[in-house]
């Protein structure tokens, strides 16, 4: 049973490792431990802090309504707070270790297409 908060500490290793291999990504840490990737200075994952077990979640903007949805029926997903719901943001816990991350993967690449600029989201579909 203690091998169970490794799971969302790899997860979570993964996703970040992914956003950060899209074009034009940087890590920042805004909120001292929580990170965040951002593409044109604007924040497309908020990845949390990296030794997080308690509440280990990413946070993805998601436009379209069918991988909207679908994000909000992971157990524990919820609209994100301080308004950012309302445009799309998500939060989607790792605790549970029963969403894929290639799912979760999908999701970044989902809200880096719509924060990302024209020009990366084409040298992306080029790659």
């Amino acid at each position: 049973m203690a091998a169970r908060p490794q799971k969302p500490l790899k997860t979570r290793a993964e996703v970040r490792a992914f956003a950060l291999g899209l074009p034009g990504t940087v890590e920042e840490f805004p909120w001292e431990e929580d990170a965040v990737v951002k593409v044109n200075k604007k924040i497309f994952v908020f990845l949390g802090a990296e030794g997080d077990t308690e509440t280990p979640a990413i946070g993805v903007k998601l436009k379209d309504e069918e991988a909207h949805g679908h994000a909000l029926a992971v157990p524990g997903a919820k609209p994100m707070g301080y308004g950012l719901g309302r445009s799309g943001w998500v939060t989607i816990p790792l605790d549970d270790g029963d969403t894929p991350t290639e799912l979760l993967c999908d999701w970044i690449e989902e809200s880096y297409r719509t924060i990302a600029p024209k020009r990366l989201v084409a040298q992306l579909d080029a790659g």
